[in-house]
């Protein structure tokens, strides 16, 4: 299993795609911003995917480790309210 935070910048007219895509395989925590424990196969799966979608102009990120004692996360405001999820 790794640990993976995925952060996009997309065209507007792709995010709702890509958001559907990145939470079949991870938990959405931002706007923006995904985290959470995946098999390589499945980050395969999800890569693959998210291929297929994004165009020159958009761009993902994707931090790995082998385990989330690997990170330290510290919020400053307010986490994303449940409110806003879809």
């Amino acid at each position: 299993m790794l640990y993976v935070i995925l952060v996009y910048d997309i065209d507007e007219t792709r995010v709702a795609k890509v958001l559907k895509i990145c939470r079949k395989y991870l938990t959405w925590v931002q706007r923006s911003v995904f985290e959470g424990e995946i098999t390589e196969g499945n980050l395969e799966l999800l890569l693959n995917e998210l291929r297929k979608t994004v165009r020159d102009k958009d761009n993902i990120m994707i931090y790995r480790t082998s385990t989330k004692k690997n990170f330290k996360v510290e919020v400053i405001g307010e986490s994303m309210k449940d409110d806003f999820i879809l």
